[in-house]
């Protein structure tokens, strides 16, 4: 180990599970913390239908449902013949790919893919609920692993039966709406209740910033790496290829470097061009029926094993009678050269090298090390591709032996233990539209002046400014506090009793955005700030005034942001009388239709 832990200093014992769940394979990593123990990360190997397979830190991500909607097998279960037979002859629905359905919006898949391609939800069935099953599964399998593995297991267990916390991993690019999805699937599937105190024993890290964790702690990149070098994690997994940039600044300190960056180019869109190169190159085949079959086959072997695009590649999927000369089938086995297997991977490693060469361009590093975990990431065609095109614009590729398909669970128990991350990159411009003072003089303001409309205080006011909070690029801590003044006025107290404050990103390429009607498809909602205003009113200063509408309130407050997170947090602050601030918490809202494609 790279890193030595810090012995539990509370004085209860507690468990932390974190459960990666990928778009093809999940994984589950915990540790046991007893007061005055050094705490020791250990990873679930064992799982139903699985213990033949030793030392196994995967498990499929598939579920079948029956036609009433109840949970019939899951994970490795569901890949058993018989499992297969039963769906077969009973109409169950099979669940796979769903962490696909939870992706932002403005998140495309593989250009050459289109989203059809992803496998839909059963019947009746939303993503947050398909999660909720699996989690809960997941869940079931520590709790066997733990009570059988460690000792005194069952009276273990019990002990920490409301001491349990869980760290959930997600990829670079999801943000508040998928991670309140994602805490409403852990209320279904029973993981936490659905309180306030049940909502704090869940958090959430970015793979990325998982990844570096688990990577740093087992010596990768190395352990003389530096002050001021850089590292960059890319983690290549099933549905998405997510890359962060870190610099050293100190023992066990690291700042982010560079925007991080998520894309839609993990293995299943290496599977997905497969099929659509086999569905025409089969078409007119006897051997098109069984088109899934073949592609299966290819998925479990082939692209597992590919590694020169100079050899011809087999895809066993028949039996010696099964031929068809014209298309490549001799004895059961498809040809395809090693060229085209080659073209199904392109995408991916065209993907990492123009990414690993934008955060080159972005942290301004010439020289970084490259550690690639993830399962799409022990395959050796895609390691050997990228290597030979990274270590031409100076970077050092390295790839953890057998640790891969681990890294993002006991990464994930690793933030939670030993935060090494000291500030983070924001991924947009943050602030929201304001009603400003209208400036004749000023052309902007001149030229939107059929949109000026007159406050309850006689002053004439301009929609749609954009105030920035954050400019995109910026660094930030955890303890930054960004904050943003708001002026109320209302007739009376009794028209002011809740009030909601939206938080807006831009996505486009404006380096200082400031009207909502230039580029406005760049403009996405984040979150909607509610306020429970009843403290404000009993205690913040309002005043009665006269104005040319009459007599009004005038009320006045902060809405505090942390923006540092792995999760937004927001606050509400006021005066009181003597100049005393208060602050009391705020209610974050997401608009999940807008902003994600599936709940």
């Amino acid at each position: 180990m790279s890193w030595l832990l810090k012995s539990f200093r509370e004085s209860k014992r507690k468990l932390v599970v974190a459960f990666d769940v990928g778009t093809t394979y999940s994984g589950i990593s915990y540790v046991v913390l007893d007061p005055g123990r050094v705490p020791e990360i250990k990873t679930v190997t064992q799982f139903p239908a699985q213990e033949a397979v030793q030392g196994s830190s995967k498990i499929p991500s598939i579920i079948y449902y029956d036609a009433r909607g109840c949970t019939m097998a899951v994970g490795a279960e569901a890949l058993t013949d018989g499992t297969f037979e039963r769906a077969e002859d009973e109409g169950w629905h099979k669940a796979e790919w769903f962490k696909m359905h939870l992706r932002p919006k403005g998140m495309s898949s593989s250009p050459d893919i289109e989203d059809e391609a992803i496998p839909p939800l059963p019947p009746g069935k939303t993503a947050a609920m398909v999660l909720g099953d699996y989690m809960r599964y997941l869940f079931q399998c520590a709790q066997a692993y733990i009570t059988e593995k460690e000792p005194n297991g069952p009276s273990l267990w019990q002990s920490v039966t409301d001491q349990t916390d869980f760290i959930l991993t997600h990829p670079n690019g999801w943000e508040g709406v998928q991670q309140r999805q994602i805490r409403t699937a852990a209320v279904l599937g029973g993981l936490i209740p659905d309180t306030q105190e049940g909502h704090a024993r869940l958090s959430f890290v970015t793979e990325g910033e998982a990844s570096l964790h688990f990577a740093l702690r087992n010596g990768f990149p190395k352990d003389d790496m530096g002050l001021g070098e850089g590292v960059l994690i890319l983690d290549a997994g099933g549905g998405t290829i997510d890359t962060s940039t870190y610099v050293k600044k100190g023992t066990k300190r690291y700042e982010e470097v560079a925007t991080p960056q998520c894309h839609f180019n993990g293995s299943i869109f290496v599977t997905m061009a497969a099929q659509a190169f086999l569905r025409e190159f089969l078409a007119e085949s006897e051997f098109i029926e069984d088109l899934d079959h073949i592609v299966q086959c290819f998925d479990k072997t082939t692209k597992q094993r590919f590694s020169n695009s100079q050899e011809g590649q087999y895809i066993k999927f028949g039996k010696t009678k099964d031929n068809d000369e014209e298309h490549s089938i001799r004895y059961g086995q498809l040809k395809l050269s090693g060229q085209e297997v080659a073209s199904f991977f392109e995408p991916a490693v065209r993907c990492i090298v123009k990414v690993v060469t934008e955060q080159q361009e972005s942290s301004g590093l010439e020289y970084l090390y490259v550690v690639l975990v993830g399962g799409f990431s022990a395959s050796n065609y895609l390691y050997s591709e990228v290597t030979k095109q990274l270590e031409l614009q100076g970077c050092q590729v390295m790839r953890p032996d057998n640790y891969v398909s681990k890294a993002c669970s006991d990464g994930a128990i690793s933030f939670y233990l030993d935060h090494c991350v000291q500030s983070r990159v924001s991924k947009y411009t943050y602030g929201s539209f304001a009603n400003v003072y209208y400036r004749p003089d000023d052309n902007d303001h001149y030229s939107r002046e059929s949109s000026v409309f007159v406050t309850l205080a006689g002053e004439k006011r301009l929609p749609g400014a954009f105030n920035t909070v954050l400019p995109r690029g910026t660094k930030v801590t955890e303890a930054t506090e960004f904050r943003s003044s708001y002026c109320q006025l209302f007739q009376s107290k009794e028209d002011f009793r809740a009030f909601t404050s939206q938080v807006w990103s831009y996505r486009g390429d404006l380096p200082e955005p400031k009207w909502r009607d230039v580029d406005s498809d760049s403009y996405v909602l984040v979150c909607t700030i509610k306020v429970d205003v009843e403290d404000i009113l009993k205690h913040a200063k309002s005043y009665r005034q006269k104005g040319s509408k009459g007599k009004f309130y005038k009320l006045e407050y902060d809405v505090i942001l942390l923006l540092g997170l792995i999760e937004f947090k927001a606050q509400i602050a006021w005066k009181e009388k003597g100049g005393v601030e208060r602050r009391s918490p705020a209610k974050i809202l997401y608009d999940y239709h807008r902003a994600s494609l599936d709940i």
